[in-house]
């Protein structure tokens, strides 16, 4: 079996590495598969890791490195078309235990990560779905089945899955050239594809971020906070009181605005 692992770590993001790549090759399909890293990053001296291809990108800082993700993965389409599965996971994301063949897809095709803790228990027109409809990342509501899936964990079969990011990365430009961000950028075309298209859900264990961990987990992957390893990656966010309450009514109004279709 032939895993290729998308992981893209430019600017600061370039410290997470090492410790990724140490616990993947500890923990990740380690008896069951031959692994091939894709990396995307302006650091030339990374590794000397023979099972990992470098790519030069420039830092384009946030949130371009992240919305365009799905472009810089198809530059290496042809070299993914030979192997069985691709995952791609977020710069801070740490594996403590092995990972088998559980975390492969169903017939779906596709591995998809989902948001734990409150995004499990909240009413979907909670969820920071894109609200624009002219995006192509745009949820409708009134729908069945809801799920909040996570942008930093996602892969499956090579083939369902380049079908998934050819998409994406059409619907992510087309949206860039009418003056369209999504408002959780990539995380929103992800979703917005997944409403049409069946997956296999991967749940707390693979998608734990590392705060939010409580005695009775047991993850096998946990997502580091960035910020704790460098204020850098705080990014603006204002966690004052004033901060949280402006968030909290921005929360409820788009939710209001969505049901009403306003």
């Amino acid at each position: 079996m032939k895993v290729a692992i998308l992981y893209i770590c430019t600017g600061k993001y370039n410290k997470f590495f090492p410790d990724f790549y140490a616990s993947a090759e500890k923990y990740f399909l380690s008896e069951e598969a031959q692994k091939h890293y894709f990396v995307w990053t302006d650091d030339k001296a990374l590794t000397k890791a023979k099972n990992v291809t470098l790519i030069y990108k420039e830092c384009a800082g946030f949130p371009a490195d992240s919305l365009f993700r799905f472009e810089m993965f198809l530059q290496v389409e042809t070299e993914l078309m030979e192997f069985d599965y691709i995952y791609f996971f977020n710069a801070n994301a740490l594996f403590l235990r092995p990972v088998s063949q559980d975390i492969l897809p169903d017939n779906s095709g596709l591995a998809m990560g989902i948001w734990p803790g409150r995004r499990e228990r909240q009413h979907p027109m909670f969820y920071p779905y894109e609200r624009n409809r002219r995006s192509l990342a745009y949820v409708a509501p009134y729908g069945k089945h809801y799920t909040y899936f996570m942008g930093g964990i996602n892969g499956g079969c090579a083939e369902h899955y380049l079908q998934m990011i050819r998409t994406l990365s059409h619907n992510i430009r087309a949206d860039y050239n009418r003056g369209i961000v999504a408002n959780v950028h990539d995380e929103s075309h992800i979703n917005a594809y997944l409403r049409t298209h069946p997956c296999k859900k991967l749940g707390r264990e693979y998608c734990l971020p590392a705060e939010w961990q409580t005695d009775e987990d047991t993850p096998k992957l946990i997502l580091r906070s960035k910020v704790l390893i460098d204020p850098y990656f705080n990014k603006g966010r204002d966690h004052s009181l004033w901060g949280k309450a402006k968030k909290g009514v921005r929360i409820a109004v788009n939710a209001l605005r969505w049901y009403l279709k306003v």
